[in-house]
């Protein structure tokens, strides 16, 4: 691991926030290092309030899409709303069917299967709407690209109004509206909305016509926070705000869809951590395993015990989930080994009989081995099909754009992408990609970073301190739980090896005769650095342990050396 020390922010600034606030330097430091200068700026990020949402009719095109909807509506038209496979895709369809059927019965839904359809505007979900007399199309994360599937459809009578929040491309599809904050012709202020947040904003702007408020839609924020927590979105501005709320309603009111799949999980409080890793994985195996479409029922279901009937089948494709990722893993990892690939710059990877399902997941697990950008692929029809994955601050996006020539269709953001290209392509992608990357990736990338906020003392880790760190959260990019490090501890004697393989740390470490817990996931191997009182230095964040009804402060190490 590469340990990075964040710069020290102005020591007046620091000083001058501390006192006006009534807090420490330290946490005083901590806001200074994320933006946060003034009062007023501090009084937003830990009072995250609705007001603060941008007007949604500031996005290009929305007014459009309201009009068109509207109109659909009052003419009795069929609508169908369309949406990916995956977390973002399938709440964002949720999100908006469930909105729309509070205004009119005539409400389809549709999610493309991954296997026969593949990503995006498929022409097989515009013939079903043509088949099904649908004459508008509202398609939310996806349709940025469909330049020729809109086209398609208008010449079957059926519009277009596209929510996406993906790179546009050289040309905007001749939809009625295009509603996407990258587009460069739109001024919205926020340019950081995941999928569903698109689809947020436009039944924020639906929500004026019907004279409701914002805190009419605080139901539909459960749906947003998964969202924003599973696409790996900035958790920053606007995005703030919803997971904020979006985590009050799913700990205090969730839809009976999170009740279901939450009622085997024994936690109190659930942080938007919990929402990535326990509620988002179940979401995405129906997309992954069977069919994205048994989300979409479990997150619009209003009954429980069948809510329950349905949590329990993707509670099934979830653990079918685990169970292929981890045999692709390792087919993954020795077929790089068997290249004698380990010391290049990128890893890629195919089989044709890997399950396209859990491509992605495979890729991020091969990053966890070796840190580098990472494409695999599988077969997908008659072409092949690779889910792609980055290391932190290396634009995939980009290198995947200069291997254009090689590629039939590619699309997504800086850290993870698809695409598809044709199998007499694959050897010259795989080595051109290889020299793209060599050529462009600074060298230091190659070696995961952890970047420490500050160092500070053991004895400023007090019950106090961790009240106030935890109103920063939510965290997530743009806003990552706090790194500290401290020089000079020593393992009070009792330290050992934990867990299967005995692959994790626990510890108590000590300095200036105070001791607190320690646990280091994935860190047995450095057992020998703290036996037999050696001073080490820990890099960690901090977290509260419940152990047999009591709470206690415990350190969640990073890395040791």
């Amino acid at each position: 691991m590469r340990w990075t020390l964040k710069p020290k922010p102005d020591a007046s600034i620091i000083q001058n926030l501390a006192e006006n606030l009534n807090v420490d330097n330290i946490i005083a430091a901590l806001l200074v290092q994320r933006g946060i200068e003034t009062f007023d700026q501090a009084k937003k990020f830990f009072r995250p309030s609705l007001q603060d949402l941008h007007d949604p009719f500031l996005m290009k095109d929305m007014d459009l899409a309201v009009s068109r909807i509207k109109k659909a509506i009052t003419a009795n038209e069929n609508i169908m709303v369309y949406g990916d496979y995956d977390v973002d895709g399938t709440t964002s369809v949720a999100l908006l069917s469930s909105y729309l059927k509070t205004m009119s019965s005539q409400i389809a839904t549709y999610i493309p299967d991954r296997y026969d359809e593949g990503y995006g505007v498929s022409y097989a979900g515009i013939d079903y709407a043509h088949d099904n007399d649908i004459s508008l199309i509202v398609a939310l994360d996806c349709g940025i690209k469909a330049i020729e599937k809109v086209a398609y459809a208008k010449s079957k009578g059926i519009d277009f109004i596209i929510c996406d929040h993906h790179r546009p491309g050289d040309h905007i599809p001749d939809a009625v509206a295009v509603l996407d904050p990258k587009r460069e012709d739109c001024k919205y202020p926020y340019k950081e909305l995941c999928g569903c947040g698109v689809g947020f904003k436009l039944i924020q702007a639906l929500a004026v016509s019907q004279n409701q408020t914002i805190e009419d839609l605080l139901p539909y924020l459960d749906l947003v926070a998964t969202a924003i927590g599973a696409d790996i979105v900035p958790i920053t501005g606007e995005n703030r705000v919803l997971a904020y709320y979006g985590l009050q309603v799913i700990n205090a009111n969730p839809r009976i869809g999170f009740k279901a799949m939450l009622s085997q999980v024994k936690k109190e409080e659930l942080t938007i951590t919990d929402v990535v890793f326990i509620i988002a994985p179940r979401i995405n195996a129906a997309g992954r395993m069977k069919h994205g479409l048994h989300a979409v029922n479990l997150l619009t279901e209003e009954n429980l015990d069948t809510a329950l009937q349905f949590a329990s089948e993707i509670e099934l494709y979830n653990s079918d989930r685990k169970e292929t990722d981890k045999s692709i893993t390792r087919e993954a990892l020795a077929q790089i080994l068997q290249n004698k690939e380990e010391d290049k710059f990128t890893t890629v990877v195919y089989d044709e009989n890997w399950h396209k399902g859990v491509i992605g997941i495979v890729a991020s697990r091969l990053i966890e081995t070796y840190y580098r950008p990472t494409l695999v692929f599988t077969k997908s029809g008659t072409k092949l099909a690779a889910s792609a994955r980055s290391v932190k601050d290396y634009d995939v996006y980009n290198a995947l754009e200069a291997c254009a020539d090689h590629i039939e269709q590619f699309g997504g953001h800086k850290y993870a992408a698809g695409l598809t290209l044709l199998e007499d392509q694959y050897e010259s992608f795989k080595q051109k990609f290889e020299e793209v990357v060599t050529a462009s990736i600074d060298k230091k990338l190659r070696t995961p970073e952890i970047a420490i906020d500050m160092a500070i003392e053991l004895n400023q880790v007090t019950p106090k301190f961790y009240r106030i760190l935890k109103q920063f959260a939510p965290f997530g990019p743009g806003n990552m739980a706090p790194v500290f490090m401290t020089e000079g501890l020593k393992d009070t004697g009792y330290g050992k090896c934990v867990g299967e393989d005995e692959k994790h740390l626990k510890c108590k470490v000590e300095k200036d005769t105070i001791a607190i817990g320690a646990i280091g996931f994935s860190l047995g191997a450095k057992h020998n650095l703290i036996s037999e009182k050696q001073q080490f230095k820990a890099a960690y964040s901090i977290e509260e342990n419940e152990w047999n009804g009591n709470t206690t402060l415990q350190l969640k190490l990073k890395d040791i050396i």
